[in-house]
């Protein structure tokens, strides 16, 4: 035999997810490539004097996980040391944050900003007994009041700061908000510490940009929890001059840069998909086209980081009623489009034009898009650009898309268009969504199963920091459609099956990337990115999915995460 096997996989279930989901018994990596796929008798020729020889034991070889919506250095920069948990189950109320925040508090140096990540109000017991209730500033002043403190919602959509913060940031009862933003006011006028949107750039602007050291640790702490998860590739949807005011930066040019070092440095454990981020949420059509036209869009090795398309804001989120819907909200309201204009026309015009430009220039697009009306607005503005500029497999998609419409779906099938969903966040705001747009409504959003059987190219993605990357997660609600909260099933007509949730984080996620040609699934020729299910997944409970544990971890032919024993 002239050429061995590196790795060997024997007496398990490899679910190759190609076209007819076959499953074999046994897989050959050999070179960083997947050299064959069969049974122990086709493998047993390959077994070489350096080969390594897995016994599977009935453990489930899957491809590499494909997050294909996950906020790489802004998930680091959330993340314990480097920020305070305020997620639920770490807290579940306003004095659970306010204890967290005085920790931190006790530990930091005089003057020093206090950060947190995760806050959600669907689970902060004060917030779930009284809706009308909502994080203030004063229940920070309490326990900071010489440290500003800045608490990021679990939906990146909303800051919470204490008195402190709005002294330093100069927010007051006169303070106007940027459009598409909002500062939350009191009876009495004055601001409560809450900002929306746009207005959180007020925030921003004034806190110390990260430093190059501090987005460095942040991406490795990150592939570090994606390898330990089965995690080999993943989507960055929006690095750039956008960016600069999100999270300190971590959205920012200079993400990118750290990127490209650790590519560099050969310390990218996971294949990274890029999107461009010109502009931010409330941006006008002209400054985005000049802000893209300076970017660059070349990589050193555009298997392991490759720079994809541009992203663009469309709309907000419907927890804060900022998504732009046909109907209005309970209580009234149906947002609007964020980007520049003063009228839904004027923004409309501007939302086709931004489509327009980044389509001719040869850009993949991938829209935030998540009230009905907005995805409507967006899917034909796609449709638009390829009528007036045709171009074969442009891929673009929309990103969240929780209000799909049958009229979207078509347009998407038609031109060959994909959305990107968000299993994990279903499964985290299915309940508190009724309180915005009522128990049908809530229960339709995320139609997984309306959109596959439209014929639209369906990707999966956790948009970490907004939702932990446990695919396993995501796979039993989309199987499932269960709550965190509560348990109960929100929309079981939108259910899907197992092989077809795999094929969102796998071949479909690739086809996202532009790369279900050499990897998404396990056939010979293709890169040998493998992740080892401890349990055969085929014939698990889908409630016991999310705990059955992630053993071996392979990108590229390289184990990177390994609990599996020979």
């Amino acid at each position: 035999m002239d050429t061995y096997a590196d790795l060997i996989f024997l007496g398990g279930r490899v679910v190759t997810v190609d076209a007819r989901f076959t499953v074999a018994s046994a897989l050959a990596v050999t070179g960083g490539l997947i050299s064959a796929v069969g049974s122990r008798d086709d493998i047993a020729p390959l077994v070489g004097p350096g080969t390594r020889v897995i016994d599977l034991r009935g453990a489930t070889l899957l491809p590499g996980i494909n997050d294909s919506h996950l906020h790489g250095c802004a998930f680091g920069m959330a993340s314990p040391p480097l920020s305070l948990d305020l997620g639920h189950p770490a807290v579940s109320s306003l004095a659970d944050v306010a204890a967290a925040v005085r920790q931190a508090v006790g530990r930091a140096p005089d003057g020093q900003w206090i950060t947190g990540h995760g806050w959600d109000t669907g689970y902060l017991d004060e917030c779930v007994t009284d809706p009308s209730r909502q994080p203030s500033r004063h229940d920070l002043d309490t326990v900071s009041r010489d440290h500003p403190v800045v608490l990021y919602s679990f939906s990146g959509h909303a800051t919470w700061v204490n008195s402190k913060a709005l002294e330093l940031i100069g927010i007051d009862r006169y303070t106007v908000a940027p459009p598409g933003g909002a500062i939350v006011t009191d009876g009495a006028g004055e601001p409560t510490g809450l900002l929306h949107e746009g207005a959180q750039a007020l925030v921003q602007n004034v806190l110390p940009p990260l430093g190059r050291q501090e987005r460095t640790d942040a991406i490795r702490s990150t592939l570090a929890t994606l390898a330990r998860l089965g995690v080999t590739s993943y989507t960055e949807p929006g690095l750039g001059p956008g960016g600069d005011g999100i999270m300190r930066g971590a959205l920012g040019r200079q993400t990118l840069d750290v990127y490209h070092q650790l590519l560099a440095d050969g310390e990218l454990t996971a294949r990274v998909g890029v999107l461009l981020l010109p502009t931010g949420m409330t941006s006008t059509a002209e400054e985005f086209a000049r802000t893209l036209n300076a970017l660059g869009r070349t990589t050193a090795d555009p298997r392991r980081l490759a720079i994809h398309g541009v992203k663009i804001f469309a709309d907000g989120i419907v927890p804060n009623k900022t998504a732009w819907m046909h109907e209005p909200y309970v209580g009234g309201g149906s947002g609007c489009l964020c980007v520049g204009g003063g009228t839904d026309t004027e923004r409309i015009t501007e939302i086709d034009a931004m489509i327009r430009h980044a389509h001719a220039a040869g850009h993949q697009i991938g829209v935030h898009v998540t009230g009905d009306r907005a995805i409507d607005t967006v899917a034909d503005a796609f449709a638009a650009a390829m009528a007036a500029h045709p171009r074969p497999d442009a891929r673009h998609y929309l990103i969240h898309g929780d209000f799909l419409t049958p009229h979207s779906m078509k347009v998407l099938a038609a031109h060959g268009f994909g959305v990107n969903m968000n299993p994990t966040i279903k499964w985290t705001v299915a309940d508190m969504e009724e309180d915005f747009v009522g128990a049908q409504r809530a229960a339709y959003a995320w139609p997984y199963r309306d959109a596959l059987d439209a014929g639209v190219r369906v990707a999966s993605g956790s948009d970490a920091p907004v939702t932990h990357p446990d695919w396993r997660q995501g796979i039993a609600t989309m199987m499932l459609r269960e709550s965190k909260a509560t348990g109960r099933v929100s929309g079981p007509e939108q259910r899907i099956g197992l092989a077809e949730a795999v094929r969102t984080y796998t071949i479909d996620a690739a086809w996202q990337d532009f790369a279900d040609d050499w990897k998404g699934s396990l056939e010979p020729g293709k890169v040998a990115d493998l992740c080892v299910l401890d349990g055969d997944l085929l014939a698990a409970d889908p409630h016991d999915i999310p705990e059955m544990p992630v053993v071996l971890t392979v990108m590229d032919g390289q184990v990177v995460h390994d609990t599996l024993r020979d």
